[in-house]
């Protein structure tokens, strides 16, 4: 093996030294520092699966209604949501950076830009959501006995957008950092909140779906509060008021960054909406199994994305340090990890789908069909591990645009049009609209880790990413 050179050493998060010198140490404590950045975010993604099991679950034995009156409206809810995710994108990769180069002025800088972005951002997509709420429903296809709940729904959840932004964005901002843990007690504390107002709302007080949404609302409004306060206390993203000020650079690198996320989002969640379209006129048991299915599935898959995170903070830390071998290392291990825990995701979704459904439901018909899904789905959970930590590889090196065009081929090339043909032309059943969506997963997999994998693509990567100044 060619003897590597030497490195400075480096001190890493909770005051421990990395020291780089033997290749051997060098990928035994990447591998250890993406363990520990990951545990919480990994943690914290399942916990908020996890209440979302309980939100179908207390949601879904009020009957079917009910089931399709919160789901109908979900792939707007995700596209909602992309805004202020892909603004925490932008935001982790110049703060990781800035971080990895040990320069405090610039991260407070960013600090303050990302403040602004997340008020901005709050008010603009909270009071849009809140207006078009009586019309998505419609929109969306929904039963005319579900449109008005359907609405209410959405309302609800959408008032508190910008502690919803905060929640998103701060976060991210804290987490470039590499601290991982404090939002995720941050969201525990949360997602407990929710669980329990979920049950006294729905149940004790019976206000049924608008007890589910005044629940989410409050958690949303307890979770940006306390991201904020932790903002505001973390050393290095702290600043005084009297010394903020907008600086049209920084924005305009983060919205450079973002905005292809932001894309990649768009383009997802409508294709999203309009897959969603297409299943709910099949009736509405079909899309009761489909839509319980999609979200007994996430707990599967999401410790990817906790992955994915950790990977996006240590690749644009590696970055700031100008170190081109520690970003392989990186990216090489975030894959092998994250492929061995989508492997073992998927033998236990194949095993649990019937139970879980049956959980989540108790409509017979809707469980058996949604497990039998469940089953066709755990075979390409690796395929999916794979499109997600390739993507957060990428956002890390602050290479979106790759990313949203390969979105939007897979979305509308692979997953809408070939749901519409099976629909439309060849009168598919629900099992060969989930041969559609795994279809389009694969696609991505495959068409995000080629630049990764070819070498001469790899290396004009990471020699770009440690020597360009800007992102």
């Amino acid at each position: 093996m060619e003897k590597k050179p030497l490195a400075k050493t480096q001190e890493g998060n909770c005051g421990k030294l990395y020291n780089y010198r033997p290749y051997e140490r060098n990928l035994k404590e990447i591998l250890r520092t993406l363990i520990f950045m990951s545990i919480p975010t990994i943690v914290e993604e399942v916990l908020a699966t996890l209440l979302q099991y309980v939100d179908t679950a207390m949601v879904g034995h009020l009957g079917e209604q009910a089931t399709a009156a919160v789901s109908v409206t979900a792939t707007v809810t995700w596209l909602v949501n992309s805004v202020p995710s892909s603004i925490g994108v932008g935001a982790l990769a110049l703060i990781s950076k800035a971080y990895g180069a040990k320069d405090g002025k610039l991260m407070k800088r960013l600090s303050q830009q990302v403040f602004l972005m997340t008020g901005i951002c709050g008010v603009l997509i909270g009071g849009v959501s809140m207006i078009l709420s009586p019309y998505i429903p419609v929109w969306m296809g929904a039963e005319p006995d579900i449109q008005k709940e359907a609405a209410r729904y959405f309302f609800i959840i959408s008032a508190p957008m910008i502690f919803r932004s905060a929640s998103m964005i701060l976060g991210a901002a804290i987490r470039a950092t590499k601290d991982t843990r404090t939002p995720m007690l941050v969201n525990l504390a949360a997602n407990a909140v929710n669980a329990g107002l979920n049950y006294l709302l729905i149940y004790a007080l019976k206000l049924g779906v608008t007890g589910a949404a005044l629940a989410s609302a409050i958690s949303y409004i307890l979770s940006g509060t306390l991201m904020f306060a932790v903002y505001r206390r973390n050393k290095h993203l702290g600043w005084h008021f009297k010394e903020w000020r907008i600086d049209k650079g920084l924005i305009a690198e983060c919205v450079k960054v973002s905005l292809p996320v932001l894309g990649t989002g768009v383009v997802s969640c409508f294709g999203y909406v309009v897959f969603a379209r297409l299943v709910s006129g099949m009736g509405t048991t079909v899309f009761a199994a489909h839509s319980i299915a999609v979200t007994a599935e996430t707990i599967f898959y999401i410790p990817g994305y906790g992955l994915r995170t950790a990977t996006s903070a240590l690749v644009g830390i590696a970055r700031g340090e100008g170190d081109r071998q520690k970003l392989s290392d990186i990216s090489y291990l975030s894959v092998f990890v994250t492929m061995g825990m989508m492997v073992a995701s998927g033998v236990i979704l194949f095993w649990v789908a019937h139970p879980l459904m049956r959980l989540m439901t108790n409509s017979p018909n809707a469980a058996a069909l949604g497990a039998r899904m469940l089953r066709l789905v755990a075979f390409s959970e690796p395929f999916f591990g794979l499109m997600i930590v390739s993507e957060g590889i990428l956002y890390g090196l602050g290479r979106t645009k790759y990313a949203f065009i390969i979105e939007s081929l897979g979305m509308w090339g692979v997953r809408i049009f070939m749901t519409f043909l099976s629909i439309n032309l060849w009168n598919a059943d629900l099992k060969g609209v989930w041969y559609c969506m795994i279809a389009d997963n694969v696609f991505k997999a495959v068409m995000l880790i080629l630049p990764l994998a070819i070498g001469s693509r790899r290396r004009l990567l990471y020699e770009e990413a440690v020597r360009k100044e800007d992102v």
